[in-house]
């Protein structure tokens, strides 16, 4: 499952003293996003990024924080692994917005500049 290092992105930004509106980074754990976003890989996310159909968000679902893509059906949004062979969690229905706490604007392979990527 794709989830953020032990200390949650929000733990670590008030420990930090950082603003909630601070861009911040993560690395990539598992491989339910692949083949877009791989283990070890660094996502940069945006707390306050535009919300779309289609974009790769960091939201929290119980106690687990997920990288998945936003999806949008007539008026419901889910959250959804890329990977198929994803088969714990691989789509999340949203009763709202609330569970979303930023977009992924940008990533990076360590030691590959080339392969980074961005997603505004």
């Amino acid at each position: 499952m794709n989830r953020a290092q032990p200390q949650t992105p929000v733990d670590a930004m008030q420990e930090n003293h950082c603003s909630g509106g601070e861009s911040f980074a993560l690395q990539v754990l598992g491989d339910d996003m692949a083949p877009e976003f791989n283990a070890g890989e660094i996502i940069i996310v945006e707390p306050d990024g535009l919300l779309k159909d289609g974009s790769f968000v960091l939201a929290r679902h119980g106690e687990e924080w997920l990288l998945r893509q936003l999806c949008r059906t007539g008026e419901a949004w889910r959250l959804r692994a890329l990977n198929p062979a994803c088969t714990e969690l691989p789509e999340i229905a949203l009763p709202d917005l609330t569970a979303i706490h930023g977009v992924v604007i940008q990533k990076a392979v360590p030691g590959r500049r080339k392969l980074s990527k961005f997603y505004v």
